[in-house]
C-alpha cells in the first residue's frame, strides 16, 4: 500500500493540552504499579520529545508503553504508520477508540520484553520511542540493542538516575556496568529532565529523556561483548576496590601493567577503550571460553 501524507493541519497536535485535558478527564483507568504506570501529561514535555524525534511520514516507528495515547496522538498525525506495543490489555483495547480509530495505528497487546521487533522491520530500520515503566527498563533496553541492526535510534524516557548512568563518563561515581555495556552498543545523550508533576500519578523520582543509537558493530567487537560483560561485571561487583582485587582470577597484574592500565585503580576510572582492551586479553588467553 502506498504511504499516505500526514494531515496538513493537525487536529490534535495543534490542541495537545485540550487533548490532555479531556483523555484525562474520560478515561476512568487506575495506573497499575505492577505494570510501572505513570501516565505522561505535560504538554510542553510531549512537544519537547516530539521535537526531539522530528518524526517523517514514512518513518517506521514503534512506541512502547502508549498509555493513554499523549505521544500516541502527535505521532499518528505526522506519520502514515506507527506501530504501538502495550502490556496492559485494558489500554491496548480503549486506545484506538479512544484516538478515534485511526488507520495507521496497528496495537500489538504483548510484554515489550518479550516481543519480536524484529517481526515489524520488514526490511526497514525500526525508529523506537517510549516512556518506558521503570521497573524493566534496562533489561528491556539491553532487549532492543541484542537487535540493534535494525534500529535507527531510540528515544525514551527513563528514570534520570538511570539516564545519568547509561550517559557517565569515567570517574563519576554514575559510571558503572550500565554505562559501559550501553555505550559499547550505542551513542547515547542526555536530552532535557523532566519534573514528577508531568505525570499522573507523580513518580517520587525525576525522569529524563535519552537519545539512544546503536552502533554498527564489527564481527570483532560482537565477539568481545561476552568477554567484555564478563569483565566490566567483575570489576564493577566491589566498587571500593581495586582491579587488582577484583579482576585476580581474570587478568593477571603483568597483563593489566603491560597494557599500561594500573593494577591500584578502581574500576570507575578505567575508560570504555581499556576494558576492551582487558576483554580481547581475557579471549587470548582462553580464560573466557571456561567461564
Amino acid at each position: 500500500n502506498p504511504l499516505k501524507s500526514p494531515p496538513s493541519q493537525p487536529k490534535i497536535y495543534a490542541n495537545l493540552n485540550a487533548y490532555l485535558q479531556e483523555s484525562s478527564r474520560m478515561v476512568s483507568h487506575r495506573p497499575r504499579k505492577r505494570f510501572g504506570q505513570n501516565f505522561l501529561e505535560s504538554e510542553t514535555v510531549i512537544r519537547r520529545l516530539v521535537a526531539a524525534i522530528h518524526p517523517q511520514v514514512d518513518d517506521r516507528i514503534v512506541e512502547i508503553g502508549p498509555g493513554l495515547g499523549a505521544l500516541t496522538a502527535p505521532l499518528l498525525e505526522m506519520l502514515a504508520q506507527l506501530h504501538v506495543v502495550e502490556l496492559d490489555r485494558d489500554l491496548a483495547t480503549s486506545l484506538a477508540e479512544r484516538l478515534g480509530h485511526p488507520d495507521g495505528l496497528t496495537i500489538h497487546q504483548a510484554d515489550a520484553l518479550k516481543f519480536d521487533f524484529s517481526a515489524l522491520a520488514d526490511g526497514r530500520a525500526l525508529r523506537i520511542v517510549g516512556n518506558l515503566p521503570y521497573n524493566i527498563s534496562t533489561p528491556l533496553l539491553f532487549h532492543l540493542l541484542g537487535n540493534a541492526d535494525m534500529i535507527v535510534d531510540m528515544h525514551f524516557m527513563l528514570q534520570k538516575e538511570v539516564v545519568d548512568r547509561i550517559t557517565a563518563e569515567p570517574g563519576g561515581k554514575n559510571y558503572g556496568r550500565l554505562s559501559v555495556m550501553t555505550q559499547v552498543r550505542a551513542g547515547c545523550e542526555k536530552l532535557f529532565d523532566v519534573p514528577p508533576e508531568a505525570f499522573r500519578p507523580a513518580p517520587k523520582v525525576d525522569s529524563a529523556i535519552i537519545r539512544i543509537v546503536p552502533n554498527a558493530l564489527d564481527q570483532k567487537q560482537r565477539q568481545r561483548l561476552s568477554a567484555l560483560e564478563r569483565v566490566v561485571r567483575q570489576a564493577f561487583s566491589q566498587r571500593r576496590k581495586t582491579l587488582r582485587n577484583t579482576l585476580r582470577n581474570l587478568i593477571s597484574m603483568e597483563t593489566m601493567q603491560r597494557l599500561s592500565i594500573d593494577p591500584g585503580r578502581r574500576a570507575e576510572t578505567v575508560s570504555l577503550k581499556e576494558f576492551e582492551q582487558l576483554a580481547d586479553e581475557l579471549i587470548a588467553s582462553g580464560t573466557e571460553r571456561d567461564s
